[in-house]
């Protein structure tokens, strides 16, 4: 079935950008999925090895993630040997998480896996257009990068 014309919609940069952000996310879901992950745990592997040992509760709030997805996220990494938890040292009533060397090995292949689907993406921009619009979508995105 076509999709309706919609010209006033289809035509809004929020439309737009919603479309283009549909279509990056499943491109990077699909390169995640080789590697029997999905786009939470990429997320978390890697503010994992960005921050630890990290204490859990620090780790969602860096991630923007309820504690309890946290939780679930954290059990998958962990049974597929990816991240370890233990006694944070500083405070023994929390867990600190860190990545094993599995963890780290595959946090490689995810990230090249990664830009390879945001290249795909970006394929029809040049260079120069890449940087550019990376830049403006920074601006308005209310990021700071």
């Amino acid at each position: 079935m076509a999709e309706a014309p919609l010209p006033a919609i289809r035509s809004l940069p929020s439309w737009l950008l919603g479309r283009a952000a549909a279509r990056g996310r499943d491109l990077v879901a699909g390169a995640l999925a080789a590697e029997g992950l999905k786009m939470w745990h990429h997320v978390v592997l890697s503010a994992v090895r960005d921050l630890a040992p990290v204490a859990q509760a620090d780790l969602g709030r860096g991630v923007r993630l309820d504690p309890k997805d946290l939780v679930g996220i954290l059990n998958d990494l962990q049974s597929a040997g990816l991240v370890h938890r233990a006694p944070d040292p500083r405070d023994r009533r929390k867990n600190a998480v860190s990545l094993t060397d599995e963890g780290a090995r595959t946090l490689v292949r995810c990230e090249k896996a990664a830009r390879e689907a945001n290249d795909e993406l970006l394929a029809p921009l040049t260079a120069a257009e890449r940087d550019q619009f990376t830049s403006l979508l920074i601006r308005i995105s209310g990021t700071d990068g």
